[in-house]
C-alpha cells in the first residue's frame, strides 16, 4: 500500500494487525506511526491500552510480552516500537508473531535504513499485515511534494516560490514540513503563496537566492550574479558555498541534458512551444521554467556546460578546504562566479 492509502485507511479506522514501516526517509514513517498513535484509540483508552516503546530500551521478548497483552475494557491494545532499528536481533521476533492476539495493533518504526525483506520476519509480516518501505525523494521530486502538501492544506503556491523553498530547504521532509506549517499558520486559507510570502515568513530573500543566481548565470547577467554572490559571501551561514556549488552542478547538468534531448531524443527546436511539457518532464522541472533553461542552453553550448561542471567540482573541493589556503568564502564565491560567467 502507498503512504496515502495507509493514512486514508487509518483515518477510516481500518487497521491492519501489524505495520512494519522501514526505509531511508523517516518523515513518512513518523507520520504513519504518529497518526496511529493519535487515532487508533480514544484519548481515554490510551492510558490503559497503548504502549510506546523505544528500540534502544527493549529486547524482542519484552516487545512480545507487551504485544501479547489483552486490552482493558477496550477494543484493542496498541503497541508502537519507535526507533525499531535499535532493537537487537529484531528478526527473532518472527518466533512470536503467531502468538500475538487479534486484539493487538503492533507498529514497528524502523528508520533510516531498510530491513532485509528476505528474512522470514519480513515475509510473515508482509502476509499478515502491512509492510511499507519509505523511500527518499529525489531533488527533482521536492517541488511537487511541496505543492501537494500545501494543496492538501488548502493553499496553492507559485512556481518561483516553490523552487525557492526547494533550493533553500533541501530534501529533509521534516524540515520542509515545519517551514510549510509556518506559512499555513501565517497566511489565510486559499491563498496563492508567492515569493514575497516566502521572504516574509521563512526568511529566504526573494532577490538573493540560488534560484535567482541560476537565472543570472543562465542569462549571463554578470552584474546580477556578482551582486548575489557578494550577498552570499556576507551571509555565509545561510548560503554555504558547498551547497551553492552542488545546486549549480545540478543546474548545468540539466542544461547539458537539454542539449542532448533536443538533438538526439526529442528532436524538437528549443523555441517550439509543443516541446515545453516533454522537456519539463525530462529535466524534472516545472514547465514554467523551461524557457529559462532554453535561454541558458543558448548561452552555454555543451562544451561550456562541461567546463562549468568541472569548475564547480573544483570549488566543491575548495569549499571543503582543499587547496583553498586562507582565501575567504566570499572571495571563493567571486572567483567561482567569474570563471562560470566567462566559461
Amino acid at each position: 500500500m502507498t503512504y496515502d492509502q495507509i493514512l486514508s485507511d487509518i483515518h477510516k479506522k481500518n487497521f491492519a494487525p501489524i505495520y512494519f514501516l522501514t526505509g531511508e526517509e523517516p518523515y513518512f514513517i513518523d507520520m504513519i506511526s504518529d497518526t496511529i498513535e493519535n487515532e487508533a484509540l480514544d484519548e481515554a483508552d490510551r492510558a490503559f491500552n497503548q504502549i510506546v516503546l523505544y528500540g534502544r530500551d527493549v529486547d524482542v521478548e519484552t516487545i512480545a510480552n507487551h504485544a501479547r497483552s489483552f486490552p482493558m475494557m477496550g477494543e484493542r491494545m496498541v503497541v508502537i516500537i519507535k526507533e525499531a532499528q535499535d532493537v537487537k536481533d529484531l528478526e527473532k521476533f518472527e518466533a512470536y508473531l503467531d502468538t500475538i492476539p487479534e486484539t493487538t495493533l503492533l507498529v514497528f518504526a524502523y528508520k533510516y535504513k531498510k530491513f532485509d525483506k528476505r528474512k522470514t520476519l519480513a515475509k510473515k509480516i508482509d502476509k499478515k499485515g502491512i509492510w511499507f518501505e519509505s523511500k527518499k525523494l529525489y531533488d527533482s521530486n521536492i517541488p511537487g511534494w511541496i505543492q501537494n502538501y500545501l494543496k492538501s492544506e488548502g493553499y496553492s503556491i507559485t512556481p518561483k516560490a516553490t523552487q525557492m523553498l526547494a533550493d533553500f530547504l533541501g530534501t529533509d521532509l521534516h524540515k520542509i514540513a515545519n517551514e510549510l506549517k509556518k506559512l499555513t499558520i501565517a497566511l489565510p486559507k486559499n491563498k496563492s503563496i508567492d515569493d514575497a510570502d516566502v521572504e516574509r515568513n521563512i526568511g529566504i530573500s526573494k532577490d538573493y537566492n540560488v534560484f535567482e543566481l541560476q537565472n543570472a548565470i543562465g542569462s549571463r547577467d554578470v552584474l546580477k550574479a556578482n551582486r548575489i554572490v557578494n550577498y552570499f559571501g556576507d551571509n555565509g551561514k545561510d548560503n554555504p558555498l558547498l551547497v551553492t556549488a552542488i545546486t549549480l552542478y545540478g543546474y548545468f547538468t540539466k542544461i547539458l541534458k537539454l542539449h542532448f534531448a533536443a538533438d538526439k531524443i526529442l528532436k524538437l527546436h528549443f523555441a517550439a512551444d509543443k516541446s515545453q511539457g516533454a522537456l519539463a518532464s525530462m529535466l524534472g522541472v516545472n514547465p514554467y521554467f523551461v524557457k529559462d533553461y532554453q535561454l541558458a542552453a543558448r548561452n552555454y553550448p555543451p562544451g561550456a556546460c562541461i567546463r562549468c561542471i568541472s569548475i564547480l567540482r573544483e570549488f566543491d573541493m575548495k569549499s571543503k578546504g582543499y587547496e583553498s589556503g586562507e582565501v575567504s568564502e566570499k572571495d571563493l564565491y567571486r572567483e567561482m562566479i567569474f570563471k562560470l560567467m566567462h566559461c
